[in-house]
């Protein structure tokens, strides 16, 4: 493969991945703890505390903006490539982070279930794949070295 068809493929990967992260950002931090059902059914709780769960609520919302916040990061970084290529491996290396975390769980069944195993194959292997990806490509354009040298005087 060529670093033209690497880069390319690899644009195109930021791109589906931002939109997704998008997606489920957005899920959650419109539709807090219960979410907004794109992702499957919203009855499976019931709520016994409501100020309790009106604060926890309220912080999964921030969190569903953080997290859509990554989305556009992606999206960005698919334009600006080697702008944002320091900022993209951070973002990839905190997702990684975020995976790890999901292991404090501590049920192996959960990891096989398909609502986090794909999310955690992600996190803990696509996210390490894509920062050494991100890594590896290289500027062929003049105009992406130019972009290069405009983000870091």
């Amino acid at each position: 493969m060529t670093y033209r068809a690497s880069e390319f493929t690899l644009r195109a990967a930021l791109v589906l991945g931002g939109a997704h992260i998008l997606y489920t950002g957005a899920n959650i931090a419109f539709g807090g703890i219960p979410t907004l059902g794109l992702q499957g059914a919203t009855d499976f709780m019931t709520i016994t505390n409501e100020p309790v769960f009106l604060a926890h609520d309220s912080h999964v919302r921030f969190l569903g903006g953080l997290w859509m916040g990554v989305g556009v990061l992606f999206l960005a970084g698919a334009a600006r490539l080697f702008a944002m290529r320091q900022i993209l491996k951070a973002a990839y290396a905190l997702i990684f982070l975020g995976g790890l975390a999901r292991l404090s769980a501590l049920d192996p069944a959960l990891f096989r279930t398909g609502e986090i195993g794909g999310a955690l194959t992600a996190e803990l292997v696509l996210m390490p794949a894509l920062y050494f990806w991100t890594a590896s490509v290289r500027p062929t354009l003049k105009a992406e070295q130019a972009q290069m040298n405009a983000a870091c005087p």
